[in-house]
C-alpha cells in the first residue's frame, strides 16, 4: 500500500471457495499475515530510503518481486499461460507496467523520501475513494451521493495531516511531498482500473506487469547514471519491499479470498493496517506519531467506510 488493491483472481472466489469450517479459518490467517505485512512496509519504506535513491529502491525491489512472481507461476503449473496471455493482451501489459511498478512506486516512493512515514501511508490510503471517483469517467460508472460524501471526509483527512492540524493557516511544510503522495494513489486506482479489463490469473498478470515495468525502470538509470553500490542495509530493506510488499501480501491475500465462502468476513481486516503501520512507524522509525495525524487518518478511514457502505451496513443492523 501501499499497498495492492489486493484483489484474487478475475475467476477468484466464486471458483476457488472451498466453504466454512476450515476454509474460513484459513482465509482469517491468510489475510491478517496480509495485514501484517503491508502494516511494515511504510517502515521498511523510510528505514530503506536512508541507503537508497527511490530509483534503486523501486528497481532492486521489482526485480526481486518479478523472480518470486516468476517462481510463483512454475509452482502453480502456469507458465504455459504466458504465451497466450501476452497474446490477448500485450497492449494492456505493457500500460500496466509503466503504471506499475515503475511510475507508481517511483513517486510513491519520492514521497515517502520528503514526508515523514506517518504523513505518506494515510495519505495513500485514500486510493480507494479515487478508484471509486475514477471509475465514473473510466468505466462509466454512477457517482453516488456516499462517494462524494467519502471524498469531502477523505480529503478533510488529508488537509488535517498535510497542515499538521493547523487548518485556519493552511502551512503546507511539504506541499510537493503532499502531492506526489496524492498523486500516486490517481496512478494506483488508474492501475487497478486497466486491470479491469484483462481478467486472468493474478500471478501471471503480475509476473508479465512486473517484466513490461522494467524496462522502463532499466531505461530510467541508465539515464539517471552514476548507479552507487548500495550497503548492505540498502539491499535488505529492497528485498524486503520486493517480497512483502510487491509479492508475498498480494498472494497471501489473493489465497484469503479464494478460501472464504464470502469475501466480506475479511475485507474489513484491511482497515487494522494503517493504525497498526502507525504503531510500528514509531517503535521502528522513531518518529513521534502526531495528533493529528491520529485524527486526520481516523477521517480517512471513516471516509472509507462510508465509500464501502460499512456505516449504512452498521446502522442497518443496530435498528434490527
Amino acid at each position: 500500500m501501499s499497498s495492492d488493491i489486493r484483489s484474487a483472481d478475475s475467476s477468484g472466489a466464486a471458483s476457488g471457495q472451498v466453504g466454512h469450517g476450515n476454509g474460513n479459518r484459513r482465509a482469517t490467517i491468510f489475510a491478517l499475515l496480509a495485514v501484517l505485512c503491508w502494516s511494515t512496509v511504510a517502515s521498511a519504506f523510510k528505514l530503506s530510503l536512508q541507503y537508497l535513491s527511490p530509483l534503486q529502491l523501486v528497481t532492486i525491489a521489482s526485480v526481486v518481486s518479478t523472480l518470486l512472481m516468476a517462481g510463483v507461476v512454475l509452482w502453480q503449473g502456469r507458465w504455459n499461460e504466458i504465451g497466450s496471455r501476452w497474446r490477448a493482451s500485450r497492449g494492456w501489459f505493457l500500460a500496466l507496467g509503466f503504471c506499475n511498478p515503475f511510475l507508481y512506486y517511483l513517486v510513491l516512493f519520492h514521497a515517502y523520501e520528503l514526508l515523514p512515514a506517518q504523513q505518506a501511508q494515510p495519505l495513500n490510503y485514500t486510493w480507494g475513494v479515487v478508484l471509486a471517483l475514477l471509475s465514473v469517467p473510466l468505466l462509466k460508472q454512477k457517482l453516488r451521493r456516499q462517494d462524494l460524501l467519502a471524498g469531502l471526509v477523505c480529503y478533510s483527512g488529508v488537509l488535517v495531516i498535510a497542515t499538521q492540524g493547523n487548518l485556519l493557516e493552511l502551512k503546507f511544510e511539504q506541499p510537493f511531498g503532499v502531492a506526489l503522495a496524492l498523486f500516486s494513489t490517481f496512478i494506483w486506482s488508474c492501475y487497478w482500473l486497466l486491470n479491469t479489463r484483462i481478467g486472468g490469473n493474478a500471478a501471471v498478470n503480475l509476473l508479465l506487469t512486473f517484466c513490461c515495468g522494467l524496462p522502463w525502470l532499466a531505461a530510467a538509470v541508465w539515464w539517471q547514471g552514476d548507479w552507487q553500490w548500495p550497503p548492505l542495509e540498502g539491499w535488505a530493506g529492497a528485498v524486503y519491499v520486493g517480497l512483502f510488499e510487491m509479492g508475498i501480501a498480494f498472494l497471501l491475500w489473493q489465497a484469503a479470498m479464494l478460501s472464504c465462502d464470502n469475501t466480506a468476513r475479511i475485507s474489513n481486516f484491511i482497515y487494522l493496517s494503517p493504525p497498526l503501520s502507525l504503531l510500528l512507524i514509531a517503535l521502528l522509525v522513531g518518529e513521534k506519531i502526531h495528533v493529528a495525524t491520529i485524527a486526520g487518518l481516523a477521517l480517512i478511514l471513516l471516509g472509507v467506510a462510508i465509500q464501502q457502505g460499512l456505516l449504512r451496513r452498521l446502522l442497518l443492523k443496530t435498528q434490527q
